[in-house]
């Protein structure tokens, strides 16, 4: 939508006939006698040509500026926002582990971080208002993504996610380092960490629990989700075996460190109970809070003014030439 900010700058149109009849009032003391000749009617006629001329171009400019003096702006389309948002970062695991072949996905078997993938993409979708982080971890802890708005940078660095693409253990401990690293300083209320793992910490210098402690003081809640099913059927030499293939999941661990941060421990040993951890996360991390709605501006005031100064060039080069031909 278009609008003038200062509309009353459109008071200031009459001005010039102001100033007009008070310069003419100042010329009526003395006559003025005209002689009509034959030769001079073609003159006149000329002159008042010349005349409307000088009259309307002036006119445009000095409308022309007062649009610029009025601040014309184009208004955008609204844009609401969360005057109060959750910080949330994701940690997802990317060990060797996580190639693991024993999650239904639509009725096949897919690798656990396929699945997460999968599911993640549905609750980035719903985040909106949230700054999301990304981290990746493996031998060691990286910032793939820092908090951001833009879900859908979130979203591609997740579906470019591959597993052995930072090592091939798992540093649980570095990950929730990482993840307070990014929190404490942020201003912001609600900080929540997902931590997202198949194993046991085999990696780094930070031990899980104590990184857990220190999330704890700086008010940042930490869910964690164990991935993995409980049973698979192996092929062997001597027949089909049932084997645990998420034996290696350290799940008194992941629950002592969603107990010491006011989170809570997850277990998902399939594509449905995956879905409703996502669900449940929704429910327990709520915010209440008025949206802020606000509509994107463009100043044209530029518009207007280039305009006029075009007009006052063409005007001035008119009669310049003008008068260079009538000599």
């Amino acid at each position: 939508m278009f609008e003038f900010v200062y509309l009353w700058v459109f008071l200031l149109l009459p001005l010039p006939l102001v100033i007009r009849y008070f310069l003419s009032a100042q010329k009526r003391s003395y006559t003025q006698v005209w002689i009509p000749l034959a030769k001079g009617l073609s003159g006149e006629q000329s002159q008042n040509q010349r005349t409307n001329l000088s009259a309307f171009i002036p006119w445009l400019v000095w409308v022309l500026l007062l649009c610029a003096l009025a601040k014309p702006i184009w208004f955008g389309e609204p844009i609401r926002l969360q005057q109060q948002s959750r910080d949330m970062i994701l940690s997802l695991d990317l060990s060797g582990s996580m190639q693991e072949v024993d999650m239904p996905l639509d009725d096949k078997k897919v690798d656990r971080l396929t699945l997460v993938k999968d599911l993640l993409k549905t609750f980035i979708d719903k985040r909106h208002g949230d700054r999301l982080g990304l981290i990746l971890f493996a031998d060691h802890a990286y910032l793939q993504t820092p908090l951001t708005f833009d879900l859908n940078t979130i979203q591609q660095m997740v579906n470019e996610a591959e597993i052995g693409l930072v090592g091939q253990r798992t540093a649980i401990g570095e990950s929730i380092a990482m993840g307070i690293k990014r929190f404490v300083e942020n201003k912001n209320e609600q900080r929540v960490l997902i931590l997202i793992t198949d194993g046991a910490n085999t990696a780094g210098t930070i031990k899980p629990l104590t990184a857990a402690r220190q999330a704890a003081q700086n008010n940042i809640t930490i869910y964690t989700i164990g991935i993995g099913a409980d049973e698979m059927i192996k092929r062997g030499l001597f027949g089909n075996q049932r084997i645990n293939p998420s034996a290696d999941l350290d799940e008194k661990t992941l629950t002592e460190i969603a107990q010491l941060t006011g989170g809570q421990y997850f277990r998902a040993r399939n594509q449905q109970e995956l879905q409703k951890i996502y669900q449940k996360l929704n429910e327990l991390e709520p915010i209440d809070s008025e949206f802020l709605e606000f509509r994107p501006e463009k100043d044209l005031f530029y518009w207007p003014l280039s305009g006029a100064l075009l007009i006052l060039f063409l005007f001035a080069l008119y009669f310049k030439l003008r008068g260079r031909y009538a000599a």
